[in-house]
């Protein structure tokens, strides 16, 4: 049996009507004793079987094609995606393109003036090639000095005190150079006719508009200058769904960007306007820190998980989390439960909260602290985690691992895969809501306000320093199988990112869910902790043992069984902090491709 075919099975749960984060999960499945793992799959057996198994989840369809397909998280993104591969451009074209539309229609999660991190599978190279576009903090500021501004404890979420340079644009550029096709201009032509000529908000987006709008109204105190930000996107208050929205100036920056390229944005006029705005509002991005602005390309690090290899991007990126938690959970047989069981649900807490103790600890920028990743991943130290996790209780405290050193965030995700089998997942964001509420000067767009992911703690290998990259959250993922590409795919949501990516190996690769079943299942978020903004020791409020979030579709039964084994257990349904998946699967015998997108979002699947 193909995947095409496999996949199919699942059509007929588009007819069933279910709640939106309903989950078919049998009570009594919770009490039943562990099944005999089952005989190893066939290769197309083992991923999107959608033979409904226990804890399944009643799901729409996925969708198919055969020369292209985009998913992203807003449906006229999707379909600009669609309109430059038909023109010819590459997948990489298409990516670039749907994130510039995003940047215009979802500016809540993204922009021009955030980070930028992408996975492109190239079937030319037969190989994956990672960016890491995440820029650095100004050069003309101590941790002294930021100390000092920011009060010693830690740097705020607003303001000018945690932008840091926006490395998308040279992102934009590298992915452009080495893999597109068309001109940039064509790429950023969709972007700039719908700035100009407007588009209507989706519902999900104007939520999150007006979510933003109130929170910037309470912290005004903290930004130096909010009219800019007001004209651009609040001038009647928030835009509501449907409501037509225009952006002139992002249009005019965009068109600069075309004409000028790179150095447009990092040498040029947009560079000279931001420092001038900077020095106005008395921040301290210059254009030197602009200028010398570069992203880096990074090997992808991948671990095998039942056949099935997880790849991410290494630090400063929290993408090896995603990957020790594979690691820690690969040695025990998770299918041996039914899926959104007690066992489930706390081995998958426990082994995030390992990996994220290590996060805490060791993850920031390589240029700044050497740490012996290669350990972190491997099978041994693996191991050696799972051995700390109690099967009965949730520890109360996990730390890090030792000899490692040597010497809510919003977010865009989409994926794109073009007629030639190109493949590329990319995630890019503001950080924090739609950042720093700092527009500069006619320009369009929001700094993010990254920055605020720096410890101030100098002991910390995440220690803010001048020209140096703070800790990620925005993490694109890839799945292979016997080296070659399975799945591009991401979950969008500042911590949610690495333990929404293992959740959806989990349900495909132990639970035989496909594409897009693997998305709509319940899902859980772990938050709590130390965090890589804490100091080393010490730290005010700091909850060890954290909050389980689950959604509904998770048992009554598991929920109390998690209370009682320790877990502090909370039931949410509103959707907002399990994150927004996206994803693009390959059939290796066919080449035909099945896309999934996010129930929790606006977004949508395009296929040609």
């Amino acid at each position: 049996m193909t995947i095409k075919f496999a996949l199919a099975l699942a059509a007929a749960s588009a007819l069933t009507a279910q709640p939106v984060f309903a989950q078919a999960q049998d009570a009594a499945a919770d009490q039943a004793a562990p099944a005999p793992a089952p005989p190893e799959p066939s290769f197309t057996e083992s991923i999107g079987a959608g033979g409904r198994p226990v804890g399944a989840i009643w799901s729409r369809s996925p969708v198919y094609g055969a020369n292209g397909m985009a998913a992203t998280a807003q449906p006229l993104a999707s379909q600009v995606a669609i309109d430059v591969l038909k023109q010819g451009g590459s997948a990489v074209d298409a990516a670039i393109a749907a994130n510039a539309a995003l940047g215009l229609m979802e500016p809540t999660g993204n922009g021009i003036g955030g980070d930028l991190f992408a996975i492109v599978w190239d079937p030319k190279t037969k190989k994956l090639y990672g960016i890491n576009g995440s820029g650095r903090s100004a050069k003309n500021r101590s941790l002294a000095e930021m100390r000092e501004k920011a009060g010693g404890k830690s740097i705020p979420a607003f303001g000018s005190l945690p932008v840091t340079v926006p490395g998308t644009v040279a992102a934009w550029y590298d992915l452009h150079d080495r893999f597109g096709k068309l001109p940039m201009a064509d790429n950023l032509a969709p972007a700039i006719r719908y700035a100009e000529e407007g588009f209507p908000v989706s519902p999900v987006i104007a939520y999150y508009l007006q979510a933003n709008l109130k929170r910037f109204n309470q912290v005004q105190d903290q930004i130096e200058e909010f009219d800019n930000a007001r004209a651009t996107y609040f001038a009647n208050g928030a835009p509501e769904a449907g409501e037509m929205f225009r952006n002139p100036d992002l249009a005019n920056t965009l068109r600069m960007i075309a004409k000028g390229g790179h150095d447009a944005f990092y040498k040029g006029p947009i560079a000279r306007t931001i420092d001038a705005y900077m020095k106005r509002i008395g921040g301290n991005l210059s254009y030197e820190d602009f200028a010398a602005h570069q992203s880096e390309w990074v090997e992808p690090a991948c671990v095998d998980y039942r056949g099935t290899d997880l790849c991410e991007l290494p630090p400063n990126s929290q993408g090896f989390a995603a990957l020790e938690m594979a690691s820690i959970l690969k040695n025990i047989d998770l299918s041996r439960y039914p899926r959104g069981s007690t066992e489930v649900l706390h081995y998958i807490t426990e082994a995030k909260r390992l990996a994220f103790a290590d996060l805490a600890r060791f993850y920031a920028d390589p240029d700044f602290a050497k740490i012996d990743y290669d350990r972190l991943l491997s099978d041994a130290y693996g191991r050696e985690r799972f051995s700390l996790i109690d099967p009965d209780r949730a520890t109360p405290e996990f730390g890090p691992g030792e000899d490692l050193l040597e010497g809510e965030g919003d977010t865009t995700y989409l994926t794109v895969a073009d007629k030639d089998g190109m493949m590329v997942s990319l995630i890019q964001s503001n950080y924090r809501g739609m950042g720093s509420g700092l527009v500069a000067d006619g320009l369009g767009f929001m700094f993010q306000d990254r920055g605020e992911l720096f410890s101030l703690d100098p002991a910390l290998p995440n220690a803010y320093a001048p020209g140096k990259r703070p800790f990620q959250t925005i993490i694109p993922a890839f799945l292979m199988r016997g080296g070659a590409p399975l799945m591009s795919f991401g979950v969008m949501g500042g911590g949610m990112q690495p333990q929404g990516h293992v959740q959806i190996l989990i349900n495909m690769v132990d639970y035989g869910m496909n594409v897009q079943e693997a998305g709509d299942a319940a899902r859980l978020n772990h938050d709590g902790g130390r965090q890589p903004t804490d100091p080393l020791v010490g730290g005010e409020g700091i909850d060890p043992l954290g909050v389980l979030a689950l959604e509904p579709g998770i048992s009554k039964e598991t929920i109390a069984q998690l209370g009682a084994m320790g877990h502090n257990v909370e039931l949410v349904d509103n959707g907002v902090i399990f994150g927004g998946y996206q994803a693009i699967l390959r059939d290796p015998e066919t080449g035909v491709y099945a896309g999934a997108t996010e129930m929790r979002k606006d977004g949508t699947v395009a296929a040609y």
